[in-house]
């Protein structure tokens, strides 16, 4: 084994790769042989570190020193300065590493200091292609467990102790799901992997794919031992690049090891696992729909009962869990189910992997014991809302999500939790909004997403959302009636009680949780003819300040439809509204800003 004075470790998840980190990476091996530190210093590409706002991000050890937002003519100073003098360079660090000139590691910064890492532990911290790191990490050691120390029965049994829930939206007790699968008749059984992740802003199955895909591949296999499967499949969307080529390099590399293939661990199990690419169909996401798809059919879903656990994928015994669900598995076998159970709340154990986006400070991947509240998550992790606004609402759960107001604040994060408020866990989107979105405009964007994302296989969800959407333009647009927003209520409850699969089932919600916590501004829309926050075009009056107006006349030489006049510094200047097109471009123009929206 070759020794390291020091290891420089950079993200090499999507995010990080799209701003530049494979450059950096081939910057800093011609930086350390230039000033021969090759074989002192070594560099890990690895999986997301989670805090993607703050990407590329390098970390280096044995300090743990985090540096943010690396370029490329930052790399010489980071390797002459830290890895050959030995000097922090203090003002590339990320802004919160250094408190009272004091430097502070990575698990000390504020983003990392709440959060529990069970899923995604090894992202960020081992190269993901390179199957010795897993090892060295304990990797493949619950998959030797199982197969040399306990019956399928055990196995299943401490999955069901674990207390441990599908992770992918529906929350249905895994162990449960194993031990139907299990118990099923047939002489061939399947296992089968969720990674098609199709919600706006959640990258979460991603990351933990880019990061650690041996991870999956040894909770499949374990899987397949404990229900009696011999072969296992991947479902992850093509545009998923870098997913799909770490873990087809870890199959390869797992294959090569002898763990997976014939006769695993000299126990008579045999298992491999195949990648299945599916075109990023957001009903995909559904579980019969995309054992239909990888049987090279078309997306849709299936009536249930039968349930995949006795008629899945060509109608054999198949158990389908999602990305994070595996994730949490080979940890479990390792560290049992109580020390699982002990996380998290009386009905939703363990930890819980969120996408945190929107406005918000730390944009990022967090990983929260269940209970965790949301205050937590937004301001102590998030570090709360930029440029001093407002906080309005969250939004979990994706498309399949509702809204949450600042009086829920202060709820734990749990399964039960989040539907009583009318949202739902979903696979972990969390999107942020504050006092300048529209709740209304918000509900809009996410049926506008379903409608085009259905199968068309059932009419609610097939005709009903788009009949939803048709209603909630009305409104935005300012044509809409008093009647139309009972319509629209009335609407989604009946699509959400009568349509075939979760995403006809739930594409109401984000429609019922705004008319439940902000009736009032669906109200100021069609009575006032007004969108309080100031988003919906067509409601939109620009107005000059005569008060603040310096008579420059830049607003009206920019204005692509010639509606405001006015004399260059002799008179203010004035907006014909009849004629404005609402484009906002004098308001952006404007240096005193005169110019406000209402």
């Amino acid at each position: 084994m070759e020794f390291y004075r020091a290891h420089v470790l950079i993200c090499g998840g999507t995010g990080c790769t799209s701003s530049g980190s494979q450059t950096l990476i081939d910057t800093f091996h011609e930086e350390l042989e230039k000033n021969h530190l090759n074989k002192e210093v070594k560099i890990v590409k690895t999986g997301c570190f989670g805090l993607c706002e703050a990407g590329p991000i390098v970390i280096v050890y044995p300090e743990g020193a985090f540096y943010s937002h690396v370029k490329i003519e930052d790399v010489k100073r980071i390797t002459e300065e830290h890895l050959l003098k030995g000097r922090i360079v203090k003002d590339l660090l990320f802004k919160e590493a250094v408190e009272e000139d004091q430097i502070r590691s990575i698990n000390e910064v504020d983003f990392y200091k709440k959060q529990k890492r069970v899923a995604l532990k090894n992202c960020g911290v081992i190269n993901p292609e390179d199957i010795k790191e897993y090892i060295a990490f304990d990797g493949y050691k619950a998959l030797g467990k199982v197969l040399t120390e306990m019956s399928r029965e055990e196995v299943i049994d401490t999955i069901k102790k674990s207390g441990l829930r599908g992770r992918g939206g529906g929350g249905f007790p895994t162990g449960m799901k194993w031990e139907f699968t299990y118990k099923a008749k047939g002489d061939q059984k399947y296992v089968a992997c969720n990674a098609d992740e199709g919600d706006p802003g959640a990258f979460m199955d991603r990351s933990v794919l880019e990061g650690d895909p041996h991870a999956i591949i040894e909770a499949m296999a374990i899987a397949g031992y404990a229900v009696g499967a011999n072969q296992g499949y991947v479902y992850v969307r093509a545009e998923y690049p870098i997913a799909v080529h770490r873990l087809q390099i870890a199959i390869d590399q797992a294959r090569e090891y002898g763990l997976l293939g014939k006769n695993i661990f000299d126990k008579g199990f045999d298992f491999d696992v195949e990648i299945r690419l599916g075109a990023g169909a957001f009903v995909c996401g559904e579980e019969t729909a995309l054992l239909n798809s990888i049987e090279g059919k078309r997306g849709m879903p299936r009536p249930r009962p039968p349930f995949p656990a006795n008629a899945g994928l060509w109608q054999k015994p198949t158990l389908l869990n999602n990305v994070e669900t595996y994730a949490n598995i080979p940890k479990i076998i390792l560290n049992g189910a109580d020390w699982f159970s002990s996380m998290g709340t009386e009905k939703s154990k363990g930890t819980k992997v969120f996408a945190l986006g929107g406005k918000i400070n730390n944009t990022g991947l967090v990983e929260i014991p269940m209970g965790t509240t949301l205050r937590e998550v937004i301001y102590e992790i998030g570090g709360g809302i930029p440029n001093g606004k407002k906080f309005k609402a969250v939004q979990t759960g994706g498309p399949s999500g509702g809204c949450i107001t600042a009086d829920h604040l202060d709820t734990p994060i749990d399964y039960d939790n989040l539907i009583s408020l009318g949202s739902m866990m979903g696979s972990g989107g969390m999107i942020v909004m504050d006092e300048d979105n529209c709740m209304v405009d918000i509900a809009r964007f996410f049926l506008d997403f379903t409608v085009d994302e259905s199968c068309g296989k059932c009419p609610p969800c097939r005709i009903g959302t788009k009949r939803m959407l048709e209603i909630l333009n009305k409104i935005t647009s300012g044509k809409g009636e008093m009647e139309d927003i009972d319509k629209l209520e009335q609407l989604a409850k009946n699509i959400k009680a009568s349509a075939l699969c979760g995403l006809g089932q739930t594409a109401p919600n984000p429609v019922l949780s705004t008319l439940r916590y902000f009736r009032h501004e669906y109200e100021a829309h069609v009575k006032e003819k007004r969108c309080p926050a100031g988003v919906c075009r067509e409601l939109l009056a620009y107005t000059i300040d005569p008060e603040i107006c310096k008579k420059c006349g830049i607003c009206a030489s920019k204005c692509p439809a010639d509606c405001i006049t006015g004399v260059k510094g002799k008179e203010v200047f004035k907006i014909d509204t009849d004629k404005c097109i609402k484009c906002g471009n004098c308001m952006e123009v404007c240096p005193f800003k005169a110019i406000s929206k209402k």
